[in-house]
């Protein structure tokens, strides 16, 4: 190919640049496709999903409740003669136990006194005070990656040490209960460092290291209620002396109601959990292990100890489940059932609050309106308590499949947002 045959250079005048749109114009672009990203953000939210799940559930348990109810099997017996009688019965036996539902946890309409009425609030209240508790402490741990299932193990230690206390020592008021309760924190923090501390040496397993202690745990206390220091004097059964008065949690709003201090002092637990997870130098290492601890480690953090300091902490939390239990629910004496299964339902409660303080405190109330209406479900319409456990489990399944969600709610699915300099952003404020 000769020189001639080579293209050339055109020599044809660029197009002129447009011009760029007046100043007010630019400045009003962004704020007008703004609130689309902002309805499609509250839209794919882990908040709104949250309350989704629970709804869907309350819908499968109406089904549930309907398919179980003893009037609706007979009227589907002739639905196809009169079907009416089939619609009604349903809408009978789900209107029916939803209403005790909310008349057993939130206000009783039969009664004349709204100081009876308002009962069932502070019975909800009650219920969720452990519940909390133990929620904290497991969702700190998932927000520095470890998965904390020894929630009964802690609790059953912490309410030893805290029990032992509050019958065996002879304190005066207020000081006596101070010590107990610090000495259930202490001995769940202890039974939580145990995981960390082997984590952290070792690389053992949490989970596997959390379910073998949780074994540990009821049998260690078993024994010590059959034949060591917590057992009652001068009594065969595996449970221990009544706490004495100067150590038991006192009455919030009276003896007129179950309400007591603990509910106090999870209020400041959850104050605590999110200073300690938003605002401290601490909290930033527990998520920057939490989001990749590799890189965390790179950075500088020392990531065993985060692991040793974080599970204390979830420990002590747990612990305060526990505390709450033998100080301000079972005062007469504990057995080693004291858990009553809230260190597994702690692990739903922090799912439903997307691990973060003030998510789980209102996930633990819910839960505690559960287990207080259950019962009047039960006596009032005769729904089984059992459904009230599949529709808790059934909030956890809709928590862990948030496609299941979206897709049945037509939601979009959560932006992915690429995060630029401030550079960036300036040159793009300023184009």
């Amino acid at each position: 190919m000769t020189d001639e045959q080579l293209p050339r250079a055109s020599t044809t005048p660029a197009p002129a640049e447009p011009s760029r749109p007046p100043t007010d114009a630019r400045a009003s672009a962004p704020d007008e496709s703004r609130w689309p990203s902002v309805l499609r953000d509250i839209a794919s939210g882990s908040a709104l999903l949250s309350v989704l799940a629970v709804l869907l559930s309350l819908v499968v348990g109406a089904f549930l409740i309907a398919a179980t109810n003893d009037d609706v099997q007979a009227a589907a017996g002739y639905f196809f003669s009169r079907p009416t009688d089939t619609f009604s019965a349903i809408f009978d036996s789900v209107g029916g136990a939803y209403s005790a539902l909310f008349q057993g946890s939130i206000y009783n309409f039969r009664r004349p006194e709204f100081a009876d009425a308002i009962r069932p609030l502070t019975d909800t209240l009650t219920y969720a005070t452990p519940l909390i508790a133990g929620g904290l402490g497991v969702a700190l741990a998932f927000r520095v990656g470890l998965f904390n299932i020894g929630g009964r193990g802690q609790m059953l230690i912490a309410a030893g040490a805290a029990g032992y206390v509050s019958f065996a020592w002879d304190l005066p008021f207020g000081v006596h209960m101070i010590v107990a309760l610090l000495a259930g924190l202490v001995g769940g923090a202890v039974w939580g460092g145990i995981v960390g501390l082997l984590k952290a040496r070792t690389g053992a397993h949490e989970v596997i290291v959390t379910i073998m202690l949780n074994y540990v745990a009821l049998y260690l206390i078993s024994y010590l209620l059959r034949e060591g220091p917590l057992k009652a004097p001068g009594s065969n059964n595996p449970q221990s002396a009544p706490a004495k008065e100067t150590a038991v949690f006192f009455d919030l709003l009276g003896p007129r109601y179950n309400l007591h201090f603990g509910f106090i002092l999870v209020i400041a637990a959850t104050v605590f959990t999110w200073w300690l997870l938003n605002r401290s130098n601490l909290g930033f290492q527990f998520r920057a292990v939490g989001e990749n601890p590799n890189a965390a480690r790179v950075a500088g953090i020392n990531v065993n100890n985060t692991y040793i300091v974080a599970m204390l902490i979830s420990g002590a939390l747990v612990g305060l489940a526990g505390v709450n239990q033998v100080l301000g629910t079972t005062t007469s004496g504990f057995g080693a059932g004291v858990d009553a299964g809230i260190g597994f339902d702690a692990i739903t409660v922090a799912l439903l609050g997307r691990s973060k303080p003030w998510g789980v405190f209102v996930a633990g109330i819910l839960f505690g309106a559960f287990k207080a209406g259950s019962f009047s479900m039960q006596a009032a319409e005769g729904v089984p308590v059992d459904i009230v456990v599949v529709v808790q489990s059934l909030i956890v399944l809709f928590i862990a499949a948030p496609p299941l969600v979206r897709a049945i709610f037509r939601l979009p699915a959560p932006t992915q947002r690429t995060p630029r300099t401030r550079s960036a952003r300036k040159a793009a404020a300023s184009a």
